[in-house]
């Protein structure tokens, strides 16, 4: 595990990496990663890296774990950063390193997660010629980074590392690449880290227009219906006491989105749950009934919004705060835009905020909170997924850090699991990258050596990373695994059932290895569970075993997660399924 440096080892190792020495550019990324307080980089060596991995060696100072693969690197690395808000780093070679990383950089990108993305290169002198492993990374990314930089001159690194994770970590946060060509990473230069960034033409807007918030309090003044739709831009901008304070003020139910929770406490009364395709029956009420919906760093995904044209119908005004002005208007049309980092807004409007005339309304939100919550029909005999969740739920108290792959394992986790924090929540909202969970668990893992890390997968992704086990044995990275194994790709399954009436077309996953054989054979300890007796007692000896473990949960193949919203309907047309 990481050792974390003392303070007065990190100001005497910052006095020495900052010396005009002439070194290589190897030794300039090094040196500038560490001046960035990067404490792990998560990477894969190749022939257009060696010079970067030669310069690691010896290097007490720089922390780096070796995954698996590369697309388990970026995972790790973001994970390492949503559950932190730090820049998380990963070193690729050229060609297929490379390109092994677009899909993590993608997930990313989708979610703004701050990333600083490293690649190598072929030799400058062979750009462009089809040399062995080369790939035109740079132009394959464009459309799924924040920005990106060829490095030609060994002089101009430190300058694109500061510029890197300035534009990766301000703003819309997002991936940043700097693909490095082999001579450019052997060349040597004396080295000059600047202190500040100056970037022409990128000036994110933070402050909000004052006229804006005004607008925004004063329809809240003349609203009886209010709800606030809280996004990922919450927790990304460490703005989940502001928005605390502001419902408590002002007295709005808050709703928060599948990346936005933890940002506000789901034991709050004014909290109504999660909306959108597999939302709480309130807070698709709330968002279809309400006069006034106040967005806050939330993008009106698809799967929040459903039938655009039909939804949040008796809205009179909408309010949209968001860091990106690209996001407003883009989807749902604003009232009242609001372009400002979420904190500073929230910050400036608690100065005047004032209560609602929400007291009546409230009532009726909490009434649908308390008739129509999550229902399940459990079984003596079948273990059920939900009850899964709901056991890790109860026995970590809400408090670990819980990272999923994609598909209704991640919806059950979002509906049962009861997230008490910010940063406690991390899955692939905007891509749903499968395989995505558990090498994220590990990048969680790493920044968090104290707490407790759940990795919750399903039985299809967990076969797109599992050779990430080995680093968690070697390591002993504490991990604890859940594998929600319905032997049958669960999502897909579903709307082949519900939408493509029962026409059940390649989904069937039961030839999947024996996860706990397969656990164990990377050294790690397996558990497997069939029942609720066995799932409590394996979950348990998951717990007190202080390594990784992982524990595969046999869950009943045809269970569905309910509510569901179809495509085409709108987001109070909800199939409630057992509970209906």
């Amino acid at each position: 595990m990481i050792v974390q440096t003392t303070q007065k080892s990190k100001e005497q190792l910052r006095k020495e990496l900052l010396q005009p020495d002439v070194i290589t550019g190897s030794e300039m990324l090094l040196r500038s990663l560490l001046l960035e307080d990067v404490d792990c980089v998560f990477g894969y060596p190749g022939g257009a890296v060696l010079y970067i991995y030669d310069a690691m060696h010896g290097n007490k100072d720089f922390k780096h774990l070796l995954t698996r693969h590369e697309q388990g690197a970026i995972h790790a690395a973001d994970g390492y950063a949503r559950s932190t808000g730090k820049v998380g780093v990963c070193i690729a070679t050229s060609g297929p390193g490379a390109t092994n990383l677009v899909t993590g950089i993608a997930t990313a990108y989708m979610d703004s997660v701050p990333l600083v993305v490293i690649t190598g290169n072929v030799a400058t002198s062979v750009i462009g010629t089809d040399a062995f492993q080369e790939a035109d990374i740079t132009g394959i990314t464009m459309p799924i980074t924040k920005h990106s930089y060829l490095v030609r001159d060994v002089n101009d690194l430190p300058r694109i590392i500061k510029e890197a994770f300035h534009i990766a970590s301000t703003g819309r946060k997002g991936p940043v690449l700097i693909d490095i060509p082999k001579d450019v990473s052997n060349d040597k230069a004396s080295f000059y880290y600047p202190e500040k960034v100056e970037i022409r033409g990128y000036n994110p807007t933070i402050q909000p227009n004052k006229l804006q918030v005004d607008r925004m309090l004063e329809a809240i003044s003349e609203s009886e219906r209010p709800v606030i739709l809280a996004g990922g831009g919450v927790v990304y901008s460490n703005a989940s006491e502001e928005l605390l304070a502001f419902a408590e003020k002002t007295r709005i139910p808050v709703t928060t989105t599948l990346l936005g929770l933890g940002g506000f406490p789901s034991a709050h009364e004014l909290w109504i749950g999660m909306p959108g395709m597999h939302g709480a029956y309130a807070a698709n009420q709330a968002l279809q009934n309400c006069d006034l919906l106040i967005s806050i760093g939330a993008r009106f995904d698809d799967r929040v919004t459903m039938k655009v044209d039909g939804f949040a119908p008796q809205a009179k005004k909408i309010v949209h705060i968001d860091v990106d002005p690209a996001e407003i208007g883009k989807i749902v049309e604003a009232t009242i835009p609001c372009v400002g980092d979420v904190k500073a807004v929230l910050q400036m409007a608690l100065q005047k905020a004032k209560p609602s005339n929400s007291e009546a309304w409230i009532k009726v939100v909490q009434e649908n909170v308390k008739n129509r919550p999550l229902r399940y029909k459990d079984s003596d005999t079948e273990l059920k997924p939900q009850h899964v969740i709901e056991m890790i739920h109860e026995t970590t108290k809400g408090e670990a850090i819980v990272s999923t792959d994609v598909g209704q394992h991640q919806m059950w986790a979002a509906q049962y699991y009861k997230f008490n924090h910010p940063r406690s929540f991390i899955t692939s909202g905007g891509l749903g990258t499968m395989g995505f969970g558990f090498p994220s668990a590990i990048g969680a893992q790493v920044a968090h050596p104290d707490r407790l890390v759940v990795s919750i997968n399903g039985d299809g992704g967990m076969q797109m990373c599992s050779q990430e086990l080995a680093i968690c044995a070697i390591n002993n990275i504490p991990v604890k695994i859940a594998v929600i194994n319905n032997q049958v790709l669960g999502m897909v399954r579903q709307w082949q059932e519900i939408i493509y009436d029962n026409r059940y077309s390649h989904i069937d996953l039961a030839g999947s290895p024996d996860f706990v054989k397969l656990a164990e054979a990377y050294g790690v300890k397996g558990l497997r569970a069939t029942n609720k007796e066995e799932a409590r007692r394996a979950w348990q000896e998951a717990l007190d075993t202080p390594g990784p473990v992982l524990v595969e949960f046999v869950v009943r193949k045809g269970e569905n997660v309910y509510p569901m919203v179809t495509q085409g309907s709108t987001i109070d047309e909800m199939i409630m399924g057992d509970s209906e």
